[in-house]
């Protein structure tokens, strides 16, 4: 059995890595190959694309990159087409798979999709253009399932896979009270937009509230290059700044509360407890393209789950640090959100459909479906 595995950023990475690691308990003889990047690599995987660097956001950014993601297309599209794979597993990353799976639909190869495109916020229209050219969706949020109650698409919710991930480390029996994360996203146009705010909110803070200590951790060594780059630039006393690369996790489960752009890290910080303001820029044309487009209560991802401002969230010019550190502020011990916000956090993990499990049933979903277009 020949399967692909498509993920083009780095949570689409570590969940590629973890089904593939699945598939292999199932079946070791499987074939697995695809685009993915360090986590996919280090399960053994021999990629035809590295896709550390396409994990970019906005219309501008990916306008800049086109040369790149056509050439990236263009490979994949002959390479599926020379190995004939049983089925492509796509995760998540919409501007390029949807593209991706209508090619795939041509060639006649089955395409299982995993994490849902956010059609539910835009797009509704794509709607029966995905049921046509998917064989299988698997979702991973318990409302995305009535996106598709209007078609024929196959629907299966198969939980959060960072709910089984994360819960594999224990928490520590205490928070420290005094440490604060700034969490300004994976990619270099998100970070260029968020860190300086971030910062000089935890620079009013701190001028407030001296014991309090501030934590970056990133994805990548070059992500915390390029972080201690701009810490020079326009931080008052950069030393004030602790930056990691690769503890994300760990420090969630010691800190106290952070900052965060919106995104996977806001689902990754519900599942492990900590308390939350959310933020986020766009490139200004991507931002009044997205307005037309988008159309939902809520841009951050434990809010949407929840139907309520669990993480209060802050856009575009709201994100200032006269305006997020006295947000920042009602979440740490004894603020008057940090209950709320507590109580809306254990609610948002609930509704992910719990802590175990989800990553193989998505990997024998993937097996079920292959066999089913086999008989």
């Amino acid at each position: 059995m020949k399967i692909w595995i498509i993920a083009g950023e780095s949570s689409g990475d570590l969940y590629g890595a973890r089904i593939s690691r699945e598939l292999k308990k199932i079946d070791s003889s499987i074939e697995i190959n695809g685009m993915g990047g360090l986590e996919m690599q280090k399960e053994g995987l021999d990629l035809l694309v590295d896709s550390t660097e396409l994990g970019v956001v906005g219309l501008i950014e990916v306008l800049k990159q086109y040369p790149t993601f056509k050439k990236v297309f263009n490979l994949l599209v002959e390479e599926a087409d020379k190995q004939r794979p049983d089925a492509v597993v796509l995760i998540d990353y919409p501007g390029f798979n949807l593209r991706y799976a209508k090619k795939l639909y041509e060639l006649g190869i089955p395409v299982i999709y995993y994490i849902s495109p956010q059609v539910w916020a835009w797009g509704k229209k794509r709607i029966p253009v995905i049921a046509k050219l998917v064989t299988k969706m698997m979702v991973i949020f318990p409302f995305e399932t009535e996106t598709y109650k209007e078609t024929d698409l196959d629907v299966e919710f198969v939980g959060h896979p960072l709910a089984e991930i994360l819960s594999e480390t224990p928490a520590p029996e205490k928070r420290d009270d005094n440490t604060v994360l700034l969490l300004p996203g994976s990619r270099f146009s998100e970070i260029n937009r968020l860190l300086k705010p971030m910062v000089q909110t935890a620079e009013k803070l701190k001028a407030e509230n001296p014991d309090l200590k501030f934590v970056i951790p990133t994805p990548r060594e070059h992500i915390q290059n390029r972080i201690n780059q701009l810490l020079q630039k326009f931080a008052n006393n950069p030393e004030v700044f602790t930056v990691e690369c690769g503890n994300t996790a760990e420090w969630m489960r010691k800190a106290t509360a952070g900052i965060a752009a919106s995104g996977t890290v806001t689902v990754q910080a519900a599942i492990l407890g900590l308390p939350l303001i959310s933020c986020y820029r766009l490139n200004p044309l991507t931002f009044m393209m997205a307005k037309l487009l988008v159309n939902i209560d809520f841009f951050t991802m434990p809010n949407v789950i929840a139907k309520k401002e669990v993480y209060q969230e802050f856009l575009q010019g709201e994100v200032r640090p006269d305006v997020l550190a006295p947000a920042l502020k009602k979440i740490l011990p004894g603020g008057e959100r940090r209950v709320e916000v507590e109580n809306g956090i254990s609610e948002v993990v609930e509704k992910l459909g719990g802590r175990s499990g989800s990553l193989k049933r998505a990997a024998e979903v993937i097996i079920e479906t292959i066999n089913a277009q086999t008989k």
